[in-house]
């Protein structure tokens, strides 16, 4: 009889264990599950930060070269502006020094060649004086890159000739000089006074 009194108890006693046990396997299950979970959501978190992160870095580059790019464009045009500086920074002085060359050489224009004789000593000497100075001051604008227009024959170019007047010449082709009055001056390749000149149109 003692059996059968205690025998639900002991029943009772391992259903409630075994009960425990299912729940505790349960809990340890859903904590599992739970702990599955959330380093999946942190993955997400990380995925997404890494995202921006690079997204900022590729931002921060492009900027970067960017930048380089704009200072090699700015020192490019510095080099630039330095070397014209250096090549046109006489032009000022240049003009004036034309008015020079343009007195000597109407000078040396203006004595008469059949008056250089032995006999007038001291005008050969001085005209021979003449000569040698504009030969020597054309020297050195050649050195600075100063050159002479003198283009008598060639085809008018706006850029480097100005035109006083037109007038028909037989024999030459429209469009070609025919008269240098005043001769022009480039200073490395620019011209830096335009010849004028006169230019032969159709008669």
């Amino acid at each position: 009889s003692f059996c059968l009194r205690t025998s639900p108890r002991l029943l009772c006693a391992a259903t409630q264990q075994k009960n425990t046990g299912q729940n505790l396997e349960e809990d340890q299950s859903q904590s599992q599950n739970e702990q599955k979970v959330e380093p999946s959501s942190a993955e997400k978190l990380l995925a997404e930060e890494k995202a921006k992160l690079e997204e900022q870095l590729k931002e921060v580059t492009e900027k970067y070269k960017r930048a380089l790019a704009d200072a090699e464009n700015v020192r490019q045009r510095s080099q630039k502006l330095v070397e014209e500086a250096k090549l046109y920074g006489i032009q000022s002085f240049c003009k004036d020094l034309l008015e020079v060359a343009d007195i000597l050489e109407k000078a040396t224009e203006s004595v008469p060649k059949e008056e250089i004789k032995d006999e007038n000593p001291h005008l050969k000497s001085l005209y021979e004086g003449l000569v040698m100075t504009e030969i020597q001051i054309q020297k050195v604008f050649k050195k600075h890159g100063l050159l002479r227009l003198n283009p008598v024959g060639a085809k008018f170019d706006p850029y480097e000739h100005e035109a006083l007047f037109h007038t028909p010449v037989e024999g030459q082709e429209p469009g070609t000089i025919a008269l240098v009055s005043k001769i022009g001056y480039k200073l490395h390749g620019r011209t830096l006074r335009p010849a004028l000149v006169g230019v032969v149109k159709d008669a």
